[in-house]
């Protein structure tokens, strides 16, 4: 036993002793041994565009073509392309970056259906939490793109909102792609919960719907490519 494991098995017992219950302390461990894998890995490789969508659009739909077509002019700019690593939405975003060259990296979890690595990945990483895997898709990009997705994508798009309404990270480009799919769900936003009061005017800005993959490719540009050594959310630990 090294002088670490001495250590964390030191720790274990003070835990014990303050009446922590061993299931717990092995579910935190295991929490902790995710969350510290993700952050090594995504350290890797310079802050990217994550794109989220259904893994249940095929190859011959209008959106899978529009998110193929983003992966390819986000790599032929110099800049790596995140996704959940599983099928459809993400499989196209990756495989456009692949088919380039560029860096196509996916973060994957073990599900029961739907998700396995699809084949256009240069760096994979495979989470078993999900909110793990949540955090490092925030955390390895500096622009996020929302294609038609169900639950899973909705998800992700609430985390990521209000996460920078209230100021625990930064405020990054965020796209809905696909006007017609998105207008309902930002009329939504509009006509029920700001004219209730429930969130502000300026939270109408944290989002912006688009038919132009062009349009994320110019955002994502304006940022640049920051330093492997830095990331933009390292001052939002709070």
């Amino acid at each position: 036993m090294n002088d670490m494991e001495k250590e964390a098995e030191k720790w274990l017992k003070s835990l014990e002793k303050l009446g922590v219950l061993k299931p717990d302390i092995e579910r935190s461990l295991a929490y902790a041994k995710d969350l510290e894998y993700g952050l090594r890995m995504i350290r890797t490789y310079p802050q990217g565009v994550t794109v989220f969508g259904s893994a249940r659009i095929d190859e011959n739909d209008k959106y899978y073509k529009a998110a193929r077509e983003l992966g390819g002019l986000l790599a032929q700019k110099g800049h790596a392309v995140i996704t959940g690593g599983g099928p459809g939405i993400m499989e196209a975003a990756n495989r456009g970056a692949y088919e380039y060259g560029g860096r196509s990296i996916g973060l994957n979890i073990q599900l029961d259906h739907e998700q396995f690595p699809n084949p256009y990945l240069t760096d994979t990483m495979e989470f078993h939490y999900f909110f793990a895997r949540k955090v490092m898709l925030s955390m390895s990009a500096k622009v996020y793109v929302f294609f038609p997705g169900g639950f899973g994508t909705l998800d992700e798009l609430s985390e990521i909102i209000i996460l920078m309404q209230e100021h625990k990270m930064p405020k990054m480009p965020v796209f809905f792609f696909g006007k017609s799919f998105w207008r309902p769900l930002e009329k939504f936003y509009r006509n029920k919960m700001l004219a209730k009061g429930l969130i502000s005017a300026k939270d109408m800005h944290l989002f912006k719907l688009t038919d132009d993959v062009r349009e994320i490719v110019a955002a994502t540009e304006k940022i640049g490519h920051p330093k492997l050594s830095e990331n933009y959310y390292d001052n939002y630990t709070h």
